[in-house]
């Protein structure tokens, strides 16, 4: 609870009173390496914030060499597929923990109760939202605006611990290309 504490107080000052109820509705969940914790269908009850571990959010197909990952999260920041979590429909995409994971996690009824209750609840809910979508913009950018071989420099640039805990699979789906041409770009660099 520290971290997310940390997190937010960088942010604004909250009282006790807000503090302790934000966190009587937190569950902290661990999940185990290589599982799938959002699977494509459901509907995603959760907005969480990550304490360790790697997060990969994906679109599955059939053939497992054809997934599109278009997305990683990380230690100390929010995790969620927001718009199935806004809309209440179906998510068009699954959440994996790549290594064993460990999130607090808050219901939407019980995010709907503390934007209620506290002076707080807006706060936490426009930072998580304010991070998810300059994730998203930022890979919109950079698949519209940088080739191959700037997108991977980037992105190790930026994560630079990836390569020791994210599959290159992954990684080449990320930027965009196919795993024989990230072996390529690999080795020109």
């Amino acid at each position: 609870m520290q971290q997310i504490k940390n997190y937010l107080d960088q942010i604004a000052t909250i009282s006790q009173a807000d503090w302790d109820f934000f966190t009587s509705k937190l569950i902290r969940r661990v999940i185990p390496k290589k599982a799938v914790f959002l699977k494509l269908n459901e509907v995603e009850n959760y907005i969480s914030f990550i304490e360790s571990g790697v997060v990969r959010v994906f679109i599955p197909k059939e053939d497992p060499d054809k997934e599109i990952t278009f997305g990683f999260s990380f230690k100390d920041q929010f995790i969620s597929a927001y718009d199935s979590f806004l809309t209440r429909k179906p998510s068009a995409y699954q959440l994996q923990a790549l290594t064993e994971t460990t999130i607090l996690s808050i219901t939407y009824d019980d995010l709907q109760a503390v934007y209620k209750t506290t002076q707080i609840g807006n706060l936490i809910g426009r930072l998580a939202v304010e991070r998810l979508f300059l994730i998203k913009s930022s890979r919109e950018q950079n698949l519209l605006n940088l080739n191959a071989e700037e997108r991977y420099l980037k992105l190790f640039k930026e994560r630079p611990e990836l390569l020791k805990v994210i599959p290159l699979k992954y990684i080449s789906s990320y930027i965009g290309v196919t795993p024989q041409a990230l072996s390529r770009i690999r080795k020109r660099i």
